[in-house]
């Protein structure tokens, strides 16, 4: 009977796919994370949070964030131009979860 369930189960319709779709990769959690924390954020305050990350896959990276409605950008008009990142309403109801994989993280981490 399992078995059965298993043979016709499809991970692609599940929820958590869909979240991990949206979070999966190098960056994007954390990304999320730093928004969370400092809440308004530039461009290159990521890229020194992030490190080393190349200005292609941050930019990437915050695209596929902003199509996926978890964080928005806002363009100023001026010179030089500003940009600023901040956590949608739909980001921050993400944040619970991320929250608690860093509550896990801190309970569970090694001591050093």
């Amino acid at each position: 009977m399992i078995r059965n369930y298993i043979e016709n189960a499809n991970f692609e319709d599940t929820g958590f796919h869909y979240t991990l779709s949206l979070i999966s990769g190098k960056h994007k959690m954390v990304i999320l994370y730093c928004l969370m924390e400092f809440q308004v954020v530039r461009f290159n305050e990521l890229k020194r949070y992030l490190k080393n990350i190349s200005d292609k896959t941050l930019s990437t990276n915050l695209k596929e964030l902003e199509a996926d409605a978890l964080i928005v950008r806002t363009e100023y008009p001026q010179i030089p131009p500003k940009v600023e990142y901040t956590l949608s309403e739909r980001g921050k109801s993400l944040m619970a979860v991320l929250d608690q994989l860093c509550v896990w993280g801190e309970n569970n981490r090694p001591e050093t």
